[in-house]
């Protein structure tokens, strides 16, 4: 007998019909004598029809209103699931975050996990009863509902398979595994057998849309063995994990496993401000009070070196309110200088272990873009990532020409 944590995503649970399959797989599972705990989404488009109806009232709602609106989505799956499953005659217990005992930090729309209470959870699976969990949510210590951020019912599904010791956290989506890429983009991406968590953690962290990155932060933390399968179709999907737990055979990794690219990111040029010791911190400084993240960060010295240029990158969600800390709180502070700010651009970035110890990938990826008449904008690496920022329109060309040029493309690996 196992325990499995298994987590369906919005499309999975999107109708009466689907949350009917999603009963009968984790009949299956029970049926064969493991022990499961299931962790859902809200369906399909209920959190942004609510997120909708909150803008129409008030464009600006406050973080707690919002969490207890948004929350309110998942508790609408649990209770459909458990009945399906009484339907079934297999015996269920449904629970929000707050009921389950997932206790978070107050920060409201990005609450962070301190700590679960499984007691509850472990009498429920010992009576033989399937558990049946709303992702997304929390609460904190005052007994405010809170929610861990756009994605955050994959952090619940592994963060209660690293509290319970789980054989296995299964996240089934939409999609049969993790991919070379995304295939409406490049529709010659291949899905991966295996793939680390360091690997999917940098995938995560720049795009990639299979897993939120917090989630496997938790798997490679906990070591929670992690795998991706589709919701729709029977197959072994995508196995997370740690480098050492690789096989023998692939010992000799690719130089690249995947290309993430987002177009969500915003580009903000501090213009002139004075080249001295903590300009950085102080330009950075209110935008990290208002719970802003930073991602790409260049400097430029100016040729009379008393002024450089300071260039960084946020969500575009965070673009517009981050230009306002700029030019009402940093400037004035700074006695002085110019914002440019833009939009529209996009990250593309290679990833694969294999970076480790072949050199000349940055000088590869700089040639097929140059070869494509695509700009480059800012370059970041990393020992086992690069990334560069261009211009919006260029992203999918960039995407396609990069996954032909590594040797990702499907007709290429099967070849091999």
């Amino acid at each position: 007998m196992a325990l499995y944590v298994q987590k369906f995503g919005g499309t999975s649970v999107g109708s009466v019909e689907r949350i009917k399959a999603v009963a009968e797989k984790v009949k299956g599972f029970r049926d064969d004598g493991h022990q499961v705990v299931v962790v859902v989404s809200a369906m399909s488009g209920e959190t942004n029809r609510l997120i909708g109806m909150a803008n129409e009232i008030n464009d600006e709602p406050t973080p707690r209103e919002m969490d207890m609106l948004v929350s309110t989505g998942e508790q609408v799956t649990i209770s459909l699931l458990a009945l399906a499953l009484h339907k079934l005659g297999v015996p269920a217990t449904s629970y929000t975050g707050s009921q389950v005992g997932i206790l978070t930090d107050s920060a409201h729309t990005k609450a962070r996990i301190q700590r679960i209470e499984t007691d509850e959870m472990r009498d429920d699976l010992d009576e033989g009863k399937v558990v049946v969990v709303a992702g997304f949510q929390g609460v904190d210590e005052e007994g405010n509902i809170t929610t861990l951020g756009r994605g955050g019912s994959d952090t619940t599904g592994v963060a209660l398979a690293a509290a319970l010791g789980a054989d296995e956290c299964q996240i089934y989506t939409d999609v049969d595994g993790v991919y070379t890429t995304d295939p409406r983009v490049c529709s010659k991406a291949q899905r991966l057998d295996s793939i680390t968590v360091e690997e999917m953690l940098e995938l995560a962290s720049l795009g990639s849309k299979v897993l939120q990155i917090r989630s496997v932060e938790f798997a490679g933390k906990y070591n929670v063995p992690l795998r991706v399968l589709s919701s729709f179709q029977d197959g072994p999907g995508t196995l997370i994990v740690a480098e050492s737990d690789q096989d023998e055979d692939s010992m000799e990794e690719p130089l690249i496993s995947g290309i993430a690219f987002t177009a969500n990111e915003a580009k903000l040029t501090l213009l002139n401000t004075p080249d001295v010791p903590g300009v950085a911190s102080r330009i950075l400084g209110p935008i990290a009070d208002a719970n802003i993240e930073v991602d790409m960060i260049v400097q430029n010295v100016a040729p009379a070196g008393d002024y450089t240029d300071f260039t960084f990158t946020v969500a575009k969600g965070d673009y517009k309110k981050t230009l306002k800390i700029l030019e009402e709180q940093v400037i004035p502070d700074l006695g002085g200088g110019e914002v440019n700010g833009d939009d529209n651009i996009a990250k593309v970035s290679l990833v694969g272990v294999g970076m480790r110890s072949h050199a000349g990938v940055a000088s590869k990826m700089f040639r097929v873009l140059a070869d494509e008449n695509i700009n480059i904008r800012m370059v970041s690496t990393s020992e086992i990532k690069i990334s560069v920022v261009i211009d919006e329109k260029q992203m999918e060309l960039a995407v396609r020409a990069l996954h032909t040029a590594f040797g990702l493309d499907k007709s290429d690996i099967e070849s091999e």
